[in-house]
């Protein structure tokens, strides 16, 4: 089966499959029906019988890669929105995302370097730790593949999300602040979800860490080229 016959195929099943997940996660709350885990699972399940290659995919649902660009200038709203939350704990925030990323991309590296990746692969990884509008232009800027590196977010944020759950049971995170910030830190968009369903401030707090983390990294790129 190609795509040629009906060039929007993947595309209406991506869409499909991305409000039914959403529809059926809200309804259930199981996680493995979220759509970072469901759409994923069903699409490869679609895409190996028929032999489908990923540039064939792509090149069918590339006006969603396209809607990045508007995604990426929205993040500006949550930053405006909670200045006030900003301006009063920003040294915690700075020293918290600093080290977040310092962490995230070392242990990237290490773990590039222990399995023997190529050069392109170990790069494409390092972004893992940002969300998919910051992280897939800094793969290319890193000289990395950036649809491979979405791939690396999206199991990045699952896993951040499932084990921030774990996390806030064992460590003695009182306040609001940094339970959020402990989500959008290691888990990007899936850990603000999830950081989310704990509380409202929880969700708030990881949705401008995430944000941050991305512009931090975005601004260290110039760095990280030279040190890579």
């Amino acid at each position: 089966m190609t795509l040629e016959p009906m060039p929007l195929f993947w595309l209406l099943v991506t869409l499909a499959a991305y409000l039914f997940s959403r529809w059926m996660y809200k309804r259930s709350g199981r996680y493995l029906l979220s759509p970072l885990i469901f759409v994923p699972a069903l699409l490869l399940a679609l895409a190996v019988p028929r032999h489908t290659a990923y540039a064939e995919y792509s090149s069918n649902t590339h006006v969603l890669m396209l809607l990045l660009g508007p995604a990426t200038v929205a993040f500006a709203v949550p930053i405006w929105q909670q200045r006030v939350l900003l301006a009063r704990h920003w040294p915690a925030l700075l020293l918290g995302m600093l080290a977040g990323s310092a962490v995230a991309i070392s242990s990237s590296w290490w773990l590039a370097n222990s399995l023997a990746l190529d050069g392109e692969v170990s790069r494409s990884l390092v972004p893992r730790s940002i969300s998919t509008p910051f992280a897939m232009p800094l793969a290319q800027n890193l000289g990395g593949v950036p649809e491979l590196t979405a791939i690396f977010v999206m199991i990045t944020g699952v896993f951040g999300a499932l084990a921030g759950g774990l996390l806030l049971k064992w460590l003695p995170l009182k306040t609001a602040l940094a339970r959020g910030a402990l989500f959008g830190v290691g888990a990007h968009g899936a850990g603000t979800a999830r950081a989310q369903e704990v509380g409202q401030e929880e969700g708030t707090v990881a949705g401008l860490v995430m944000v941050l983390m991305g512009l931090l990294n975005l601004f260290a790129a110039p760095l990280l080229v030279w040190l890579i």
